[in-house]
């Protein structure tokens, strides 16, 4: 049975469905079996997120009984599962969005790991989801008004009896106005499971209709990623992170000799 993992938020904009495709995509590097799940059903985005912003069949259709949950299923040319919502108004009609706590309890046995996009805020589908996942995983930037709405989703989970597994500080300038990374975490009670700089090549891969870590694998924003991924997963991918770190170093000092490319 596969292991869920919902990407939620307090409220939208701070990058929650970038983190969720991005954890997706190096869960499936990584050599596991990886579904995505857009259950943020009345604004949508991993769709148009991988240039596929509508499909014949999606969440909704299941949701509605239209249709069987594998024929919602699609296969990104990455290798990524991905289980979109559909961007047309007409199919969010008639939804019981609480329903989606059934949908991730019946697509455990279609991969390894389950990432859920939810949507943000506290509504009755982020609900569902977070009693139906084995981890929670809040998405803040570093700013007061995005972590004190985070901190409602963690105390939220709480009630629920959902485990808040951590917290991704997404967007971080280090910049004199920002909250601290201390600060964040003393506020939330949680442990920091990752901080995700600003970084340019997050938008280029969005206009590129690609993940990150596939359009720009070098990139600062990738390694965080990795690092959120190898937190996660167990520490068993930190040797893996530590080799690749070590070969670019070593790749540098050829290049300021004259060496390579």
């Amino acid at each position: 049975m596969g292991k869920v993992y919902t990407i939620t938020s307090g409220k939208g904009g701070v990058g929650k469905t970038t983190t969720a495709i991005n954890l997706a995509a190096v869960i499936n590097e990584l050599g596991h079996d990886v579904l995505l799940i857009d259950a943020n059903l009345e604004t949508p985005n991993v769709g148009l997120h991988f240039g596929a912003p509508v499909v014949p069949v999606s969440l909704n259709h299941v949701l509605s009984g239209e249709a069987e949950l594998h024929d919602a299923i699609y296969e990104h040319d990455s290798g990524v599962k991905v289980m979109p919502a559909s961007i047309s108004l007409h199919d969010l009609k008639d939804l019981e969005i609480g329903e989606i706590g059934e949908i991730i309890k019946k697509v455990r046995k279609h991969a390894e790991y389950v990432i859920v996009d939810s949507a943000p805020g506290l509504g009755d589908g982020v609900l569902a989801a977070m009693k139906r996942s084995d981890e929670v995983l809040v998405v803040t930037n570093p700013n007061i008004l995005s972590v004190t709405d985070a901190l409602k989703v963690v105390k939220l989970a709480e009630e629920l009896g959902a485990n808040v597994c951590g917290t991704v500080v997404n967007r971080v300038k280090r910049s004199k106005n920002e909250m601290s990374i201390d600060n964040i975490k003393e506020m939330l009670e949680r442990p920091i499971v990752g901080v995700v700089p600003e970084d340019r090549c997050v938008e280029h891969a969005l206009a590129k209709k690609e993940a990150v870590v596939h359009a720009f694998p070098k990139s600062r924003a990738t390694r965080a990623y990795y690092e959120i991924v190898s937190k996660l997963l167990g520490r068993r991918y930190a040797k893996k992170l530590a080799e690749e770190e070590k070969q670019g170093m070593f790749r540098r000092v050829l290049r300021a000799f004259g060496f390579g490319h």
